[in-house]
């Protein structure tokens, strides 16, 4: 266990952010060499009823769900069923005779969209921007919203389908953005596999590795336990956040037609952490294997080329770093905004979930948080820093 003054740091640390209204309360784990050496929760789920974080507590992962469809898909590269090179239309044909736009016309792109170029964020698929392909992606994304609730939602594939016949942002395997590949990469996973994205993280990840909690939908019975979002209010405060976004009912509490690979999944922490130490475990954990240690080495390195790595570095926050299979990858500690050790890798959520693996360390780092456009926030950065410094 952690000495009695880094505790105290760690308790304080945390009880400061919820006092200043920067979160209403948080799940914080730290797990050394595969043991669990300090679990600590505070703060609320709910600020208007007054219902505490308890260690159940389930959160929407958000970007956090992209590390295990990367984890998905290479479990079938494992088992040869597919090759990272094989164009994405095989398995998704709007992504035949894709276009590029290059000063504001379309031209057809230089070569076909691969898994690799998904994988790696290289695939000119965008969240939004100004450009055409941000444009329909943003568009697709308001028809995905507004169909959620009706009699003719959107599904995985059809997403998958439609994104494909919009223009790409730049020429595939050029440039590296963030954006809608891990949601292709699900579609993919469906097709390949020929069940629903969700039923083989269910069979293949979930179920073996006991994460009972994990999924893209809650059954009333664990609803009572989703934590609430709040965003700030403009005056200091928090206020409560209860919008749809990237075609994910908030509410969590129907079977969705959309299963996002890249955003769809919620969780609690301790099933994150079976999760997490199955891949510090080189890919099993409690006697089940998921992948090989060949497997879990590749996911976890860095993928870039140099000039895709000059996309990634206008990622301010993660300086030092690069990226690789839907994580980021810190390459070099000394120009990185936080204590950490080469090799470590992880990702987080657009609500705030958070994990970040150091091999070199053995060490687990995992927060969870419900709060607006939070990703990465300062308060993760400054517990971050006193273990790293510690242990």
């Amino acid at each position: 266990m952690l000495e009695a003054i880094i505790v105290n740091q760690l308790k304080k640390t945390l009880r400061a952010s919820i006092d200043n209204q920067e979160i209403a309360g948080a799940n914080f784990m730290v797990i050394k060499d595969g043991k669990e050496v300090f679990y600590h929760e505070d703060g609320l789920a709910d600020l208007e009823s007054g219902r505490p974080l308890t260690r159940d507590s389930i959160f929407r992962l958000y970007s956090m769900t992209k590390p295990i469809t990367a984890a998905s898909v290479m479990m079938l590269l494992e088992r040869g069923e597919i090759d990272l090179f094989d164009p994405v239309s095989r398995y998704i044909p709007g992504f035949k005779n894709q276009r590029v736009e290059k000063n504001g016309e379309l031209a057809p792109a230089s070569r076909e969209v691969n898994i690799h170029d998904l994988l790696n964020m290289t695939s000119g698929l965008a969240y939004g921007g100004n450009d055409r392909a941000g444009r329909h992606t943003e568009a697709l994304f308001q028809e995905l919203g507004s169909r959620l609730s009706g009699d003719n939602p959107m599904s995985t594939m059809e997403f998958a389908n439609r994104l494909g016949q919009g223009p790409l942002s730049f020429e595939p395997g050029s440039s590296w953005q963030y954006g809608t590949s891990a949601d292709v990469l699900g579609a993919v996973v469906e097709a390949v596999s020929g069940v629903r994205y969700g039923q083989f993280l269910k069979k293949e990840i979930f179920e073996p590795l006991g994460m009972k909690d994990t999924g893209f939908w809650l059954p009333a019975e664990k609803r009572g336990r989703l934590v609430k979002t709040y965003q700030d209010d403009g005056e200091g405060g928090l206020k409560l956040y209860e919008g749809n976004n990237l075609g994910i009912r908030h509410t969590m509490d129907r079977d969705p037609a959309f299963e996002s690979g890249g955003a769809g999944l919620a969780s609690t922490i301790d099933d994150a952490a079976k999760f997490t130490t199955m891949l510090m475990n080189q890919g099993s954990l409690n006697g089940v294997r998921l992948l090989k240690p060949r497997t879990v080495q590749y996911l976890t390195s860095a993928s870039l080329t140099d000039w895709q790595q000059k996309g990634f570095d206008t990622w301010h926050s993660l300086r030092g770093h690069s990226y690789g299979k839907q994580m980021r990858i810190l390459t070099d500690p000394g120009k990185a905004g936080f204590i950490g050790s080469q090799g470590e890798y992880g990702w987080d959520g657009w609500l705030g979930a958070y994990f970040c693996n150091s091999p070199h360390d053995g060490l687990t780092f995992l927060f969870m948080v419900q709060k607006k456009d939070a990703g990465t926030m300062p308060i993760t950065r400054k517990l971050r820093n006193i273990v790293f410094s510690t242990l």
